[in-house]
């Protein structure tokens, strides 16, 4: 890689590092949280964990890289070239430090989780599986983490296997402890729910498969923005998100993975950028990461999720998470004060998001009216269709929440609520 000097500096904050989090001063920095959206109604954003909002920071980053230093990296000679490479792997390392990765050629930048995921499944799992082999997945998974496995077992004549859920909306560790067996090669599973913001046990979920001697995959799309990510403690070989979900622009996502594995396994996608040398009838690959980044990568896009993860540091990942289970239990305590609300898993282990349903009124007239009102949250089976089969239902309203939300978005939601029932006599 081009050691080049950094041209991206840090982001500049108006609000203070130490104590509890300052909510207004954070709110400031997300300029669309100034809009006024329908019937002339402030918005109200709760659809985070769909995409979460980017703060001032970002966007002026990626503004000014754009202005100043915009060119293509690890091709040139000249100066702006130099100065792109240097951007671009300055993101590359601020991942790392978000992550605790102490080598920053283990991160991939990928377009977001489902290529991060297909990268492992067609690079890994192609070369790697064979017939009768075992996968073992999850009922609560994103499509994500679901239909690439899918393919590469009608490929290689593979038994996919899936971990059911509790009552409460948990992953049956009994049922997972008796799936994962001897010809279990792979476990891929989500470590928080986008659904229903469960956190997953991965201490114990990662013994299980290391027990077998099989991979252990996490999609960390919705983990990755709410919580202190340690990969040196966190026992997985692959750990995949998108930017667009932690305060960054879309179109850029991450994906580790142990030198190791990235070493011996091909790559995903060939072509420009990614070769070492190329004749008319073979080519030979660049060293990691540049193998798995082939063609011109988006330098734009790398640049503001280092910025984001700079941000969400600042933030202290511990102080944005207690910020965050106290607008779920003050709106869960809203919401059960109304009566005729059902809300779906465990209400005292979960992160960032809820699930539920008005009884009598489809989610997607909830979610309709909210929108009159303001309130920005999401209805449907959220890329999620069959952890909502599992939960016996087949769609859901959702809210989520980011350091921006306030207990005055969650009295807001409340009071579109209301105003749904009463739209509907209930």
């Amino acid at each position: 890689m081009n050691e080049s000097k950094t041209v991206v500096q840090e982001p500049h904050c108006n609000w203070s590092k130490e104590g509890p989090l300052d909510v207004a001063a954070i709110r400031a920095d997300f300029p669309v949280l100034e809009r006024i959206v329908r019937n002339g109604k402030s918005l109200v954003y709760l659809d985070s964990a769909a995409r979460s909002l980017m703060p001032i920071q970002v966007i002026e980053a990626m503004k000014h890289f754009d202005s100043n230093h915009c060119a293509n990296v690890h091709r040139g000679i000249h100066l702006l070239s130099d100065e792109a490479t240097g951007a671009y792997e300055e993101a590359r390392a601020r991942i790392a430090s978000y992550l605790g990765v102490s080598d920053a050629g283990e991160i991939i930048f990928v377009r977001n989780t489902t290529e991060a995921l297909n990268l492992v499944a067609y690079a890994w799992g192609i070369h790697n599986l064979r017939s009768g082999d075992e996968i073992v997945l999850s009922v609560m998974e994103h499509h994500s983490n679901l239909v690439p496995w899918q393919q590469i077992a009608k490929m290689k004549d593979l038994v996919l296997k899936h971990i059911p859920i509790t009552p409460s909306g948990e992953l049956d560790l009994a049922e997972a402890e008796r799936l994962i067996g001897q010809k279990t090669k792979i476990v891929s599973l989500v470590h928080m729910s986008n659904v229903i913001g469960v956190l997953n046990p991965m201490d114990d979920l990662s013994r299980m498969a290391r027990n077998v001697g099989a991979l252990f995959v996490v999609d960390g799309s919705q983990s990755a923005a709410h919580m202190h990510i340690d990969l040196s403690s966190l026992d997985c070989d692959f750990f995949a998100f998108s930017g667009y979900k932690m305060l960054g622009p879309t179109g850029i996502g991450v994906l580790w993975g142990k030198r190791t594995l990235l070493e011996e396994m091909p790559p995903f996608l060939s072509g420009g950028s990614m070769i070492e040398e190329v004749g008319l009838m073979s080519s030979t690959w660049a060293p990691v990461p540049q193998k798995f980044e082939a063609g011109t990568p988006n330098i734009t896009g790398a640049v503001g999720l280092g910025i984001a993860a700079k941000y969400i540091q600042r933030m202290d990942r511990n102080r944005t998470l207690a910020h965050e289970h106290n607008l779920i239990s003050y709106a869960v305590e809203r919401l059960n004060e109304l009566g005729g609300i059902e809300i779906y898993g465990d209400l005292s282990e979960r992160a960032s998001a809820i699930a539920f349903n008005i009884r009598g009124i489809h989610p997607h007239d909830t979610a309709s009216i909210l929108d009159s009102e303001g309130v920005a949250a999401r209805a449907g089976h959220h890329c999620a269709q069959p952890f909502h089969v599992a939960l016996g239902i087949d769609s859901s309203t959702r809210v989520s929440f980011q350091c921006y939300n306030t207990r005055t978005d969650i009295d807001r939601l409340i009071e579109a609520v209301i105003i749904a029932k009463e739209i509907f006599g209930l």
